[in-house]
């Protein structure tokens, strides 16, 4: 008896030991596999950094300056320039030849295909007169400009490629890259040659100003002067960013452009021209006083600030005040997420939109026309607040503030220190066109409008403000 229960004590420890290992293996199986735990911190990057180095290239650039061989001393700048001006050196020297400078510049690229098509920044290359490339080998080429497009910072290089020309790299998808996942940048930073650097993605969707179509990743992998126009890859050695930009000031805060943005234009970069989608509208997002006064149940969506004249938007009937909702059957989140959308549309495409006009929801097609070269893009207006003297916008004003002498509305005239305008941002020579959505033609339209308005439910104006125009909600703090 004593014997059996002796075996049965070591069996139940047995199975009690099976279970934990089992319990401990299972356990790790279903972390790995959790949705969005990304990869593991591996024990090391040098695997990855063999995997994809040979594809990165180290891009230099030489321009060529005219200048005077004397400009140092006798620049238009100079002492002796104020002093004596351009006729005493004539007289004196004749007229001085023009010389010719070289500077250099340093950056990174990456290589997309085996026919020699290299991916970099347009600010690497930008006024370039020559463009070598360099490989991790050291072997170089001479390089052309095939594309470019500053307003995205993209340029798109090639090479006459020979059987020692690395491999394309992997282009990845940036729209599943997430927030927390690794991340490796691989660059000529201050042309110290390929560099490698680790960090993770810190941020998504950022807007530094950089251009109208900003839509970053943030990451704190190290990002140097000589880094821009490299490769910020994921974990699997995919393409997932192109580094473009630091903070100076900071550190660690590093920017790139999200792939997905270079591979929509690379077909367009290949034939050297860049067109973009025009729409033809001013916007601006919503603030929660914009939803209240136009009556919107959220501020999502963009509002309509000013219609071009002969634009897409115009012909298809979108007015101001109408609010955008979806956008090709994508929902519109935001007025720069709207600029992205419209500018990478292709022209006389036939595209759905779902505004809100007074309250009711409206499906409108429009066809999207080609963005001229100088005109009003779809760039978000920049949404301001209230307080005011105006005086009647007469032809002779119009005209000193660059506007059409038929131009209807009031001019704001001053503005009190203090004042719900003045902290809203409204300024001398804006142009009031409507007050609660009531147009306004003249001093008396105004002060009738005015007259009716409620401070506590705030005012709602429509500003001309230059060639573009927006709309504000001037709101009276309570005094408690």
């Amino acid at each position: 008896m004593k014997q059996d229960r002796r075996k049965t004590r070591q069996c139940n420890r047995l199975v009690i030991l099976i279970g934990i290992v089992t319990a401990f293996f299972v356990a790790q199986s279903v972390q790995a596999a959790l949705p969005g735990q990304g990869y593991k911190t591996p024990a090391s990057f040098a695997d990855l950094a063999d995997k994809v180095k040979r594809s990165v290239v180290n891009i230099s650039t030489t321009q060529v300056i005219k200048g005077s061989p004397l400009q140092p001393f006798f620049g238009p700048n100079t002492p002796f320039k104020f002093f004596f001006g351009d006729e005493f050196f004539k007289h004196f020297f004749g007229n001085i030849p023009q010389g010719e400078m070289k500077t250099h510049a340093l950056g990174s690229g990456f290589v997309i295909s085996r026919d020699g098509f290299i991916l970099t920044n347009n600010h690497v290359i930008e006024k370039a007169t020559e463009i070598k490339v360099r490989l991790d080998s050291g072997k170089e080429y001479k390089a052309k400009i095939v594309g470019k497009d500053p307003k995205t910072d993209l340029a798109l290089l090639r090479v006459i490629p020979d059987t020692s020309f690395p491999k394309p790299v992997q282009m990845g998808d940036s729209d599943l890259i997430r927030v927390g996942d690794w991340v490796m940048a691989v660059g000529n930073p201050f042309g110290l040659g390929q560099t490698v650097t680790t960090g993770i993605i810190s941020a998504k969707g950022r807007i530094i100003g950089a251009g109208p179509y900003d839509d970053f990743l943030q990451t704190d992998a190290a990002i140097n002067p000589g880094n821009s126009g490299g490769p910020l890859f994921n974990m699997k050695g995919e393409v997932i960013g192109i580094n473009t930009a630091i903070i100076a000031q900071g550190q660690n805060i590093g920017f790139a452009i999200p792939i997905n943005i270079a591979k929509e234009l690379l077909p367009q970069l290949k034939t050297g021209k860049v067109i973009r989608g025009w729409l033809g509208v001013m916007i601006q997002d919503i603030t929660p006083e914009l939803a209240k006064s136009f009556k919107l149940k959220t501020t999502k969506g963009v509002l309509i600030s000013d219609v071009s004249k002969g634009s897409p938007a115009e012909k298809a009937g979108l007015k101001r005040g109408d609010v955008i909702l979806w956008f090709n059957g994508k929902k519109v989140q935001n007025s720069h997420e709207l600029s992205r959308m419209v500018a990478a549309t292709r022209p006389k495409s036939h595209v759905a939109l779902l505004i809100v006009r007074n309250g009711q929801e409206k499906n409108v097609w429009v066809t999207i026309g080609t963005m001229p070269q100088k005109s009003a893009e779809e760039v978000p207006a920049k949404p301001t607040m209230w307080g005011i003297t105006v005086e009647p916008l007469t032809p002779q004003l119009a005209r000193q503030l660059g506007l059409n002498e038929g131009e209807k509305g009031v001019v704001i005239s001053s503005v009190d220190p203090g004042s719900p305008a003045a902290e809203a941002g409204l300024r001398p020579g804006d142009v009031i066109k409507e007050v609660d959505r009531q147009e306004i033609k003249s001093v008396e339209d105004y002060n009738r409008a005015m007259a009716k308005a409620n401070p506590k439910e705030g005012l709602l104006l429509l500003i001309k403000r230059g060639a573009g125009a927006l709309y504000v909600v001037l709101k009276v703090e309570s005094s408690g």
